[in-house]
């Protein structure tokens, strides 16, 4: 089995965009935090419209969207992750390098716990849609 190099490590980590998680903190309270992980998903299908990323950048206090982009992506693979991933409730937790805060990863995680199965259950119903209009 393939070891991977510090080097090649560190460019995943930089793609993964965890780095920007901690522009969350921005956020003033956890509800707002809930409510982009809750808008993201409501948008998985089409995107953020330019009302959605106006409103994340005041949550979030961003000046551009060259801030927020980063973030969104990240945000987009952790709930990827939690549900096409098939990740365990119980190891959501291990998605996040050891870098993030454990505050910030205490809070992701409860989010991401909190929607998983009704987000897998959205899942299931978009893929009953997709084989009825076939």
């Amino acid at each position: 089995m393939a070891t991977e190099s510090p080097s090649s490590r560190g460019r995943k980590q930089q793609l993964w965009g965890h780095k920007h998680l901690p522009l969350l903190v921005g956020a003033s309270s956890k509800d707002s935090v809930e409510y982009i992980l809750q808008a993201l998903w409501r948008t998985r299908n089409t995107g953020l419209d330019s009302a959605d990323r106006s409103i994340f950048r005041d949550i979030l206090r961003l000046p551009s969207d060259s801030d927020l982009d980063p973030l969104l992506a990240c945000l987009r693979m952790l709930i990827r992750s939690c549900v096409y991933g098939n990740t365990p409730k119980e190891e959501i937790r291990k998605l996040f390098p050891p870098d993030v805060s454990p505050e910030l990863q205490k809070l992701l995680t409860l989010l991401l716990q909190k929607f998983q199965s009704e987000w897998k259950d959205d899942v299931l119903k978009d893929q009953e849609k997709t084989s009825k209009s076939s």
